[in-house]
């Protein structure tokens, strides 16, 4: 009698198989553990040139620093700069091609969150390791109106874009506003919108720069604090406005699939400290977050299945677009 043939290895061996090629454990030979590191690929969304290819280059090498393997990570550039076709494939894999990260923008889970068809990821279930994120305030021209007032005019590119926020702010608060097209803060400098979303590393200060009042807070950053109060964020249309509003906030973050290992997640987290040093050494207009901040900036891109739903409602009902 002949013995049957062998199974293929779980989804989850292959993953915890990737994960320990990833760690290069001391235990492995030298020759093993230089073979696993030619596997360590981050995916990076498009252009080579473009800003996610510059910061995905800036976090490698400060990650192969804090892991002491100088030149160990390999980017592969995936798709254009919206990021979609990079999430897609990384959604795909399961650890046989070997130990993937992804560079994932903001405006990436944002084509997710208005249902755009292509977005066929589900960025819930991925583990954040770090986070270029910004700070951002609602703002505008003298104190926030009251209702029954003329409405605020507030400058979209387009209905898809994260700056609708500032518009499903507006109506979630019950205050008049209508959409004008353009961006946004070209259009306030030159009196052709009252209000916006500020983002930055002190967008308070930015806000009042451009001749801006800031009225709510929408999330606050590691170790943050203002005087401005939170924007009401606890009901699904808060949710909803706070998950638009962080397609602008969140520069990139680098995630993890899911289901990696516990003992590779702390590597790697040790590994981001030594990045989120560096940052913080250099000149930027976000704050690197690792940790649980970072998991928490994330979180905000990925509502629950209700806010989703109540924001591409509001897309349809007030801006009349719905994905294709």
């Amino acid at each position: 009698m002949t013995a049957p043939p062998a199974l293929p290895p779980s989804p989850a061996l292959r993953r915890r198989a990737a994960g320990l090629a990833l760690l290069g454990l001391a235990g492995l030979p030298r020759a093993a553990r230089a073979q696993a590191e030619q596997g360590l690929t981050i995916l990076v969304p498009g252009p080579e040139d473009g800003g996610c290819a510059r910061w995905a280059a800036r976090a490698a090498a400060s990650l192969a620093r804090g892991l002491h393997r100088p030149g160990s990570l390999r980017l592969s550039v995936v798709g254009g700069p919206d990021g979609v076709t990079a999430a897609n494939r990384f959604a795909t894999l399961d650890g046989a091609e070997g130990p993937r990260l992804l560079v994932l923008p903001g405006w990436t889970c944002h084509a997710r969150l208005t249902g755009a068809t292509r977005a066929r990821f589900e960025p819930g279930t991925w583990l954040p390791l770090m986070a270029s994120w910004q700070g951002a305030v609602l703002a505008g021209r003298g104190s926030l109106p009251g209702r029954g007032g003329a409405p605020l005019r507030v400058a979209i590119p387009s209905p898809d874009a994260p700056e609708a926020a500032t518009l499903a702010a507006l109506d979630m608060l019950g205050i008049a506003a209508r959409p004008v097209t353009g961006a946004a803060e070209t259009a306030f400098a030159a009196g052709e919108a009252d209000a916006l979303i500020v983002t930055g590393a002190d967008p308070v200060a930015q806000a009042r720069a451009i001749g801006a009042v800031p009225w709510y807070l929408l999330s606050t950053g590691e170790g943050e604090a203002t005087e401005i109060p939170p924007l009401p964020g606890r009901s699904p249309e808060g949710r909803a406005v706070l998950a638009a509003a962080a397609g602008l906030q969140m520069r990139a973050a680098l995630v993890m699939p899911p289901l990696t290992p516990a003992d590779t997640v702390a590597a790697w987290r040790r590994a981001a400290a030594r990045w989120q040093e560096e940052e913080r050494a250099q000149p930027a207009d976000g704050q690197p977050l690792t940790g649980t901040a970072a998991g928490a900036a994330f979180a905000l891109l990925n509502p629950p299945a209700d806010a989703t739903l109540v924001y591409r409602s509001w897309l349809e009902r007030r801006l009349g677009w719905r994905a294709a």
